[in-house]
């Protein structure tokens, strides 16, 4: 076995890999960019090593780096994580060429599926069943049209070396073809320096559903079930889960052994995944093999209970699988949340910025469920704009499946992040919409729920109440706090008004109380709604989560101090609350409404960015739908267009320049 592994990577990936090295007695040895220096991944390895500046192509994808530092520290073996150098044949090539072992798939391996139009025509000879497309290059924008016209729309372009999301769009018709080719080579170009596309026939109403493989070099290769990806936006994967609520066993073991006979074709060593796009019918297609670790992995770990990064170490080290296919049982139900540092709120885009604060749910098992968080960020740390914008991925095991999602969704409210937008509330939200629950997925699931964009869930009567409990309870034992514990910071009684109001929103929610004291720990009888409820909870002022039970429901909120007030998150709700006396409800009513400033006129960046292409100049005039401006930010460009006919005023940005959220790109006359 290996005295020390570097892990070639960074982030959420790179922490998880150094648990395992950890716990089977390996040294790591960790690598870092300027913009990683003082990351989560760096200070958890034995060593690290500076390998460049912040941009990805000057640091993190440059493999004789890498190697250099695998020599300068004396590690054996180097496992890749996912994305930058993973699926990369040169630099397993180069790795074998120094003497150090690259913990994943061989060269040949990766050659035949790292590339999706050569992993069709292998798929194709192992009698895999795959998606009606075309494999050859595609010239231009107009051969694209072509193809596009042949096959059939709608059509899915791809670049050939591309990988999560990343250089890939769905058209409709010519025009989106030729627009979808530009913008996909250009993404690929930037991603991954391969510039190649091919568009392939687009399945409607899809469910993607994935194999997770594992093989050994002594020719033994078995399957672990599925993971269900279809919660998907712009092809990137948001939430996912094992097993899949779709697949019977029949479809199961045809797909998982599709997926060892390609494996076997290509020599395949380490864990991989075969992904697959599934139709209404349960029929099938080859979508790519992805020739490392995957993503979403916790899933299939918490469903069966085995480590696949320690499989893949083992494998590497030339090891024999301890598992046949027969030892191979799911257990249960696995869900996978991905945190991103997006906006949901303005159509998901980045944010970047420093986490104020950043607690995560309690880890490990319960009575009737698991909490596994896998991270690579800390509270004070910065999210940067040079890499992917995941924070996390919380995952929740059960017995069951709607069981797992009440165990997700009591962790997601649980969950506190601060300083950056986040896709928090879009997650929480999710976990009880009912097409979700009742497992009716597809890969358009996001784009048919949420047409309009993702907006805070408006609460209906009941939760309104409960909301109005929590904003009373915190309001009463801040005053508490202030009013009777001065210096001797220990519980006291005070005496109560019985009659409250607490706004939620615009809403105003009379509250009575039964009580006459507020005690520590918080435990008061409310009249809310015509109902009496025994509110109880051991919330301190300063909480960000509160914790407690309304009548016989237990609840998990976030709780935030904002000006006069609170504001509440839970469950996809998020309200502002501020509690009044009477007399003051009613002069609150009084008060007027500030009105949001006019942008009209004005093109805002969205979202911290660099500018890569200004599309119009000043003076010039603009229909509707027309491109204005390209940023990107976070590997993923942004195609900003005009939202009506309008003519170009002052243009106030340039290509290179780098851009705060709502500056001002360009003004309209």
């Amino acid at each position: 076995m290996f005295k020390k592994i570097l892990i070639a990577n960074r982030g959420e990936i790179a922490c998880r890999v150094i648990k395992t090295a950890r716990r089977m007695g390996i040294l790591t040895v960790a690598v870092y960019s300027d913009a990683d220096r003082d990351a989560l991944h760096v200070e958890m390895a034995d060593e690290s090593v500076h390998i460049g500046p912040a941009p990805a192509s000057e640091s993190y994808l440059v493999a004789d780096k890498i190697i250099a530092a695998c020599k300068e520290t004396g590690a054996e073996a180097v496992h890749p994580g996912y994305g930058f150098l993973s699926e990369r044949a040169s630099f397993c090539a180069a790795l074998e060429k120094e003497g150090i072992v690259f913990i994943g798939p061989k060269p040949k391996a990766i050659e035949a599926m790292g590339d999706k139009i050569e992993s069709k025509k292998f798929a194709n000879a192992a009698k895999v069943s795959t998606v009606p497309g075309y494999l050859g290059i595609i010239d231009d924008a107009d051969h694209a049209e072509r193809i596009a016209g042949e096959i059939g729309y709608p059509v899915m372009i791809k670049a050939s070396a591309g990988g999560g999301g990343k250089g890939m769009r769905i058209a409709w018709s010519k025009d989106e073809v030729r627009d979808g080719f530009e913008r996909a080579r250009s993404e690929a170009k930037s991603s991954f320096g391969d510039d190649r596309v091919f568009i392939e026939k687009f399945v409607v109403d899809p469910r993607h559903i994935e194999i997770q493989v594992l093989a050994d070099a002594h020719g033994n290769v078995v399957y672990l079930g599925e993971r269900e990806c279809s919660i998907q936006r712009r092809n990137q994967k948001v939430v996912e889960e094992a097993p899949s609520p779709f697949l019977d066993e029949a479809t199961r073991k045809a797909m998982g052994e599709q997926s060892v006979a390609l494996a076997k074709a290509v020599d395949y060593q380490s864990a991989g995944t075969v992904e697959f796009i599934v139709d209404r019918d349960r029929n099938f297609y080859f979508l790519e093999m992805n020739t490392r670790l995957q993503v979403e992995h916790p899933v299939t770990e918490l469903v069966t209970a085995i480590d696949l990064v320690e499989q893949m170490i083992r494998v590497a080290a030339g090891e024999k699988l301890p598992l046949k296919q027969a030892d191979i049982r799911l257990n249960g139900w696995a869900i996978e949340s991905r945190l991103y540092a997006e906006d949901p709120y303005r159509n998901f885009l980045p944010s970047i910025g420093r986490l104020t604060r950043y607690r995560p749910p309690r880890e490990g098992r319960t009575e009737k469920s698991v909490v596994r968080n896998d991270t690579g960020v800390f509270e004070g740390a910065e999210i940067s704009m040079y890499y992917d914008p995941m924070i996390a991925k919380l995952c929740t095991w059960a017995p069951t499946r709607l069981e797992a999602i009440e165990a997700m969704g009591e962790a997601l409210d649980g969950f506190a992040v601060d300083g950056i937008e986040h896709n928090m509330p879009f997650l929480s939200a999710l976990m009880k919409h009912p097409r979700w629950r009742e497992g009716r997925l597809s890969t358009g699931f996001i784009a048919e729920e949420y047409p309009d964009g993702f907006a805070p869930v408006t609460p209906d009567e009941d939760q309104t109440a409960l909301l109005s409990a929590i904003a009373l309870s915190c309001s009463l034992i801040e005053s508490n706090r202030r009013e009777r514990y001065g210096d001797r910071l220990r519980p006291a009684a005070a005496p109560l008004r019985d009659s409250w109001v607490v706004k939620l929103g615009a809403n105003y929610l009379p509250v009575t109380l039964l009580e006459s004291v507020v005690t520590i720990p918080f435990e008061t009888d409310m009249q809310i709604g015509g109902k009496t409820v025994t509110v109880a909870s051991d919330w301190r002022p300063g909480d960000s989560v509160w914790v407690g039970t309304i009548g016989d429901r237990k609840l998990t909120a976030q709780i935030r101090t904002v000006l006069n007030g609170l504001r509440i998150d839970w469950q996809g709700i998020s309200v502002r609350a501020k509690v009044f006396t009477p007399r003051q409800a009613e002069l609150d009513k009084l008060m007027p409404v500030k009105l949001p400033p006019d942008t009209s006129k004005l093109l805002l960046c969205p979202m911290p960015g660099l500018v890569v292409a200004i599309a119009v100049a000043e003076g010039q005039e603009v229909k509707a739908g027309e491109t204005l401006a390209i940023v990107e930010a976070m590997k993923m460009e942004n195609v900003l267009r005009a939202e009506r006919d309008l003519v170009i005023g002052k243009i106030n940005a340039g290509p290179g320049e780098s851009l705060a959220v709502d500056a001002v790109i360009m003004e309209f006359a």
